[in-house]
């Protein structure tokens, strides 16, 4: 084992008087010790309850024959964080996750780790340790909210977003928002829609780093959870004595399959930072471009919140991620050879489910739409790329040109929407707010809501060298690269010039020769730094682009 670094022989005599003080018996150091990552706070509601999961998973680990020993991990509310300079650290904390998962794994010499997330960054963020230490892991969330109900109509966070625009514009009172955002969310679990967290919480499940069920089995379901979690605490111990590590299962067609399930079901465009990041960590090459050629060919079956009326809860009663699975496999979409924390197959866990709400989950002969959730953009204004959630988009703007409204910080946008000075046919262009720029390159939930609030997603394109929220929804495309700090080209638009989108054939342009984008490039000036000392600064000094996941690496490490 392991451990046996921090137990076994006489010049671990002083080691094992500590666990000795931490109550452990002679017996329980000849067991494996298991980290338990719990990422429990009390400011994001997603995690509040994350004590009586971890509490379960560790019932799991002693009947198993494991010694369970919880450790910490940070947490950051994207909701929370939206729309001031807060928004600048949840990307940049997935990389501290990471690292101190690292520092406290490797520091302690565990045998393996359960991973306890269940919001935006931190799933990632402990997919990215678990991938870097390779030693036996599992995921274990807390599951998905429940929607608000509001006059019979199911409700979430990105409701409340978009109802401060309708009520800017005039739309609703301000009774009918304090109701509004009151109901929304009614409790603990990771946002009810189809946003970041509940996306990368599925992906953890389709990446065979998690049991069925990890992604839609709601967090209310008290009994449920605390079974899949006990379940969770005995399988590492399987996995440590199996010597099944992450890499195993991660492997490139493990990725494949996180892909196409994320573009049949409409995931968030987070997941072009956040899967290539956990590829990166595992030693997997994880081009963007795989991305679209997977969305060419995997149908869209499932309209989630934002792009449509259902939740998570929908899903999870339609048959879950096995019955997506089963559904794509019938078009030969699935490998299912690949490995799982279950000790079986991927195609093995699916082989028996079955769609139970063919009202949520469409077939692949008669799909949403013919082609995935997810498109990569490449053009004049994007060389390295660009990415949109195509499922969220309207279909009058999946084609539309026009003339650019600049910004170089969100603030600066939402002051003029917010200002009325934003007319249709308009492309906002928010720049400055990349990885590097940001820094931490923010989510643009705020103006994108706003817009859709006032009625604007059907005539207003929005881009920018930041990102957006899994809420979001419109023509909104985010991580353009290279980004503005690094002068690439949407660092260059002036305002008026005529931009071109066309998702369908995946295209983003800007209307100016080659020869007068030259003369503004060279013109142009490197703003001073909006950081300059702390976390973000180096953050910033050491973050790659968006195209490659914004990851952080060391100078001679090769991306």
């Amino acid at each position: 084992m392991r451990s046996n670094q921090v137990k076994k022989g006489s010049t671990r005599a002083a080691h094992r008087s500590l666990f000795y003080a931490l109550g452990h018996r002679e017996s329980d150091l000849k067991k494996p010790l298991i980290a338990v990552v719990n990422a429990q706070n009390e400011i994001i509601p997603g995690h509040m309850h994350l004590d009586d999961i971890a509490k379960a998973v560790k019932f799991g680990i002693l009947a198993a024959g494991g010694i369970p020993v919880e450790i910490p991990a940070i947490g950051i509310c994207d909701g929370i964080a939206m729309g001031h300079n807060g928004m600048k650290y949840p990307l940049p904390s997935r990389e501290l996750i990471a690292d101190s998962i690292e520092a406290m794994v490797n520091g302690h010499a565990f045998d393996g780790m359960v991973l306890i997330p269940n919001c935006d960054k931190i799933v990632p963020g402990m997919l990215m340790g678990a991938a870097r230490l390779n030693i036996p892991s599992i995921v274990c969330s807390g599951g998905p909210m429940l929607p608000g109900r509001l006059n019979g109509t199911d409700i979430s966070v990105s409701t409340v977003f978009e109802a401060a625009g309708r009520f800017e514009a005039g739309k609703i009172s301000k009774e009918e928002l304090a109701e509004i955002e009151h109901t929304a969310c009614p409790g603990c679990g990771s946002c009810a829609g189809l946003f970041t967290a509940n996306t990368m919480n599925i992906l953890a499940e389709i990446l065979g780093m998690a049991l069925p069920g990890n992604g839609t089995i709601p967090a209310a379901y008290q009994g449920a959870r605390a079974a899949f979690a006990k379940e969770s605490g005995a399988r590492i111990v399987e996995l440590i004595a199996k010597n099944v590590r992450p890499r195993d299962i991660m492997t490139l067609n493990a990725f494949k399959n996180a892909i196409t399930v994320d573009m049949a079901i409409g995931g968030s465009s987070n997941t072009a930072l956040h899967l290539p990041a956990i590829a990166f960590n595992a030693g997997v090459k994880l081009p963007l471009e795989l991305f679209d050629e997977i969305s060419k060919k995997t149908p869209y079956l499932t309209k989630m919140s934002p792009g449509g009326s259902h939740h998570i809860i929908d899903l999870h009663e339609a048959g879950g991620l096995n019955a997506v699975m089963k559904e794509l496999d019938t078009k030969g979409l699935m490998i299912k050879s690949a490995k799982t924390v279950t000790g079986k197959t991927i195609g093995a866990n699916f082989k028996d489910a079955v769609i139970k709400r063919p009202d949520v989950i469409y077939t692949c002969k008669k799909p949403y739409r013919k082609t995935g959730g997810i498109a990569i953009l490449k053009g004049s204004l994007a060389p390295e790329c660009s990415v949109v959630k195509e499922s969220a988009v309207a279909e009058e703007m999946l084609k539309h040109s026009g003339p650019a409204r600049v910004f170089n910080s969100e603030d600066e946008a939402i002051a003029a929407i917010l200002g009325k000075k934003i007319k249709k046919g308009d492309v906002i262009v928010i720049r400055y707010e990349g990885p590097k720029g940001g820094p931490g390159m923010k989510e643009m939930l705020n103006p994108t809501s706003v817009l859709a609030g006032m009625g604007l997603d059907k005539d207003v394109a929005l881009l920018t060298d930041g990102r957006f929220s899994g809420a979001t929804r419109g023509a909104c495309i985010g991580h353009v690269s290279p980004e503005a700090r690094d002068c690439g080209p949407i660092a260059l638009v002036e305002e008026g010039d005529i931009i071109d989108i066309n998702i369908p054939k995946r295209t983003l342009n800007l209307k100016v020769s080659e020869a007068e984008l030259a003369k503004r490039k060279k013109a142009w000036k490197c703003p001073p730094p909006k950081v300059k000392t702390g976390y973000l600064a180096r953050y910033a000094a050491l973050v790659t682009s968006a195209a490659y996941g914004a990851v952080l690496k060391a100078p001679d490490e090769k991306i």
